[in-house]
């Protein structure tokens, strides 16, 4: 089984705790023998599938939206990114320069087109911008790949 992710970030810390909580335990609804995670490890929901499926025992890939891509992410996310790239058994990418909403939704579109269903930790709105969490959703149901939303009841971003 393959498992993407896809999520908001930069979620207020008791929501986040909420949502580590909800993947932690969705996690137990696939045999970890046969589970791939794959995620494009940004901080937040990315980084937190990757680091729970792997320390249960799963496998990773990860997508890389586009070679700049690390640099746009916080700096203080580094050693954790780094880390679950080490530790990937496979490393996908756009082939893509600039770390751009269209880098974004490219990497997001490689993830979903890898996937057997894709975990969406969103609040159901549209996207901030494009290449967003709506909009992957939007992207993996146009194409037939089960989405399951994980979002904590009455929880706001």
């Amino acid at each position: 089984m393959r498992v993407g992710i896809t999520g908001h970030r930069g979620l207020p810390p008791e929501v986040a705790s909420q949502v580590q909580a909800l993947l932690t335990e969705h996690l137990k609804t696939y045999d970890i023998q046969d589970l791939t995670a794959i995620s494009c490890v940004a901080d937040g929901p990315d980084s937190w599938w990757a680091r729970i499926a792997l320390d249960a025992g799963a496998r990773l890939e990860v997508v890389v939206p586009a070679i700049e891509y690390r640099d746009g992410l916080s700096e203080d996310h580094h050693p954790a990114y780094d880390e679950l790239i080490r530790r990937a058994s496979d490393v996908h990418s756009t082939g893509m320069t600039a770390s751009t909403s269209e880098a974004h939704q490219a990497g997001s579109e490689i993830l979903v087109d890898l996937v057997d269903e894709l975990l969406a930790v969103w609040d159901g709105h549209p996207a901030r911008g494009y290449g967003g969490t709506a909009d992957v959703v939007a992207y993996a149901r146009r194409v037939g790949v089960p989405v399951t939303v994980l979002w904590p009841e009455g929880a706001t971003r």
